[in-house]
């Protein structure tokens, strides 16, 4: 996993599918940088495990 790329993981209860940037990488923990309908440019931070 590198800086920059684009990945796809669930979020939220529905196992919403969405797509983000990867901003930081961790040993366990990834900062994506993620476009909401009215947030756009969100941090999340996801384990590395949750991400496919």
């Amino acid at each position: 996993m590198e800086v920059g790329k684009k990945v796809k993981f669930d979020f939220g209860k529905k196992k919403e599918k969405k797509e983000g940037i990867v901003t930081k990488v961790f040993d366990k923990t990834v900062y994506l940088k993620v476009d909401f309908k009215n947030h756009k440019g969100k941090t999340v931070v996801k384990r590395k495990s949750e991400i496919k």
